[in-house]
């Protein structure tokens, strides 16, 4: 028996047909750019916790990608807490003309 492979679009997430796939993606983004942060800086979820004013349950959920409980602009404060530089970037679909927004 043979499987069928369907090539992915680029996100799992729409794949999956998931609702928000957008939102969805950029909030594994988001949360596996803050769990690369407290792995490199060799953070306990206890301390990471403390940098980010938030209980070592919520450094878990977002370290195992439990992000239901997570807004896109939180996960982007806690990496502001992290000394992390967020850049968001609006354009329009024709890319013309677009507007950079930096925090952090």
């Amino acid at each position: 028996m043979s499987e069928k492979i369907t090539p992915s679009d680029g996100n799992v997430f729409a794949d999956l047909g998931l609702p928000h796939p957008e939102e969805a993606l950029a909030k594994a983004q988001l949360a596996l750019r803050i769990a690369s942060i407290i792995k490199k800086r060799g953070l306990s979820q206890t301390q990471a916790a403390h940098l980010l004013g938030t209980p070592q349950s919520k450094v878990s959920y977002i370290v195992t990608g439990q992000l239901s409980g997570f807004t896109i602009d939180r996960l982007m404060r806690y990496l502001t807490a992290l000394d992390a530089e967020v850049e968001i970037i609006v354009c329009d679909k024709q890319n013309t003309s677009p507007l950079h927004v930096a925090l952090g």
